[in-house]
């Protein structure tokens, strides 16, 4: 299979159509090889507009979806991002091909391993992976510029907020299905903070995932 076609055919068929128009965001999607980060069985789907599975229950989040939460976060490179689940450390990559630093974390040892591993063969040196519980974030290497979360949660944690410095970008995909709305909340201030709903989309849950409290009767 010519990968470097279905890489260009995945930004022209896929992505443009979906307002990913950014160049840092396509130069990203552009260089980093997608199909070196998605297990052997599945490497002819690295292109489709197809959550490929990655085993533990977990999958790799649409390259539409991935896209446009690379453009929302424009990282920047003096920046330290924090990635919630690594999955197969592709996201990494793209996050590293534009900060200073990515810290990617996942619960599953099993993933955080692969992730290693794959970013290490891709010299992806400014992006490093811990094993760990960051559902209510990362405060071992807080504060950050810019998180993603690469899977769905009901609410967006205070602590996790707490983490950004001022003028610092987080993505999640917020909501409990089949209702979910991607989001973009950026730390205005030390106080404030303002919540964009990006697109409608679906993702499976974040393990440990912060439920908001129940509302009395």
């Amino acid at each position: 299979m010519d990968f470097e076609q279905a890489r260009l055919n995945m930004i022209d068929c896929q992505l443009r159509p979906w307002d990913v128009e950014d160049a840092g965001t396509l130069e990203a999607l552009s260089q980093v090889p997608r199909e070196e980060f998605v297990p052997a069985a599945w490497r002819n789907f690295a292109y489709t507009d197809f959550e490929v599975p990655l085993g533990h229950g977990a999958v790799m989040l649409t390259p539409k979806v991935e896209a446009r939460a690379l453009q929302a976060l424009g990282p920047l490179e003096r920046e330290t991002v924090l990635e919630v689940g690594a999955g197969s450390g592709y996201f990494a990559a793209l996050l590293a091909a534009r900060a200073e630093r990515v810290v990617t974390v996942d619960i599953i040892p099993e993933l955080a391993d692969m992730a290693r591993a794959n970013l290490r063969r891709q010299g992806a040196a400014n992006a490093s992976v811990e094993t760990g519980d960051a559902a209510r974030g990362w405060t071992a290497r807080a504060p950050f510029g810019a998180i993603v979360v690469s899977a769905s949660v009901p609410v967006v944690p205070d602590e996790m907020l707490a983490q950004l410095k001022v003028g610092g970008r987080l993505f999640a995909i917020v909501g409990t299905g089949p209702a979910m709305t991607a989001r973009l909340i950026v730390r205005e201030t030390e106080d404030a903070f303002r919540s964009v709903g990006l697109f409608e989309t679906q993702a499976r849950p974040l393990r440990n995932a912060v439920t908001p409290p129940r509302k009395a009767i």
